[in-house]
């Protein structure tokens, strides 16, 4: 497998008060296409962070990070937008679901935004939802499913736009046991058939055991990386 992200060296600091928070403290990994790896640790080791950081959503303090070999310091505003639109798909810990639209219009909103027709874009949101088992649901309101069914949702508008890689971050903080692991077995199913790299942000020991790959974060840094045996 190639190497899809490549982070080197990264530095994170926020500022609160007269404090200096280190966030990540000099992270190297790399990613391959095609994994499913977690990144676990307590509050506050960093795990989110790394995630905005390889989503573009924040910047690094310092060091850089590399997507398909193109490093995101040198990108413009326009084109991180245009990478994250068309690359990086979201799964967030709050669903993040437009409340005003239905499922399926939720699910065909990335694709709207990259300028795909109507009937092509309503088409593949249809056998999205069908895929992650919301069959029969597409004219529902996010406030009329349950919680299991909005993340199974998020799923689908994650995968709308034919993303390369899906960043979750603590996808499975807000439901029960029961939609935890069906939502972990939808997520290994895209994967192995789709072959888009999952990296997932997570305290979570069902998601860490569903996942091929474990990288764990410390204060900041990389204590652990380990691959489970094929």
């Amino acid at each position: 497998m190639s190497v899809i992200v490549e982070c080197r060296n990264l530095v994170k600091d926020y500022q609160q008060g007269e404090t200096v928070v280190e966030a990540l403290r000099g992270v190297s990994v790399s990613f391959e296409k095609g994994e499913f790896v977690s990144i676990s640790g307590p509050s506050g080791s960093g795990k989110s962070t790394l995630l905005h950081i390889i989503g573009s959503l924040e910047q690094p303090t310092s060091g850089e990070v590399l997507v398909d070999g193109i490093s995101l310091s040198s990108e413009s505003k326009r084109e991180l937008a245009d990478m994250r639109l068309n690359r990086i798909g979201f799964v967030f810990q709050a669903y993040n679901l437009l409340p005003v639209l239905t499922v399926l219009e939720n699910v065909e909103f990335i694709s709207q935004l990259q300028g795909v027709d109507t009937a092509t874009r309503r088409g593949q949101a249809r056998k999205l939802l069908d895929e992650v088992g919301l069959n029969g649901l597409e004219d529902r309101l996010p406030a009329q499913i349950s919680g299991g069914q909005q993340q199974r949702v998020a799923v689908a508008r994650a995968l709308a736009g034919n993303p390369a890689i899906v960043l979750a971050d603590e996808p499975t903080a807000n439901l029960d046991s029961k939609n935890s692991d069906e939502l972990l077995a939808l997520m290994s199913k895209l994967n192995r058939e789709s072959g888009v790299t999952f990296i997932v942000a997570t305290h979570d020991p069902r998601v860490i055991a569903h996942t091929r790959r474990q990288i764990t974060l410390t204060d900041g840094q990389v204590t652990t990386d380990q691959r489970q045996a094929a």
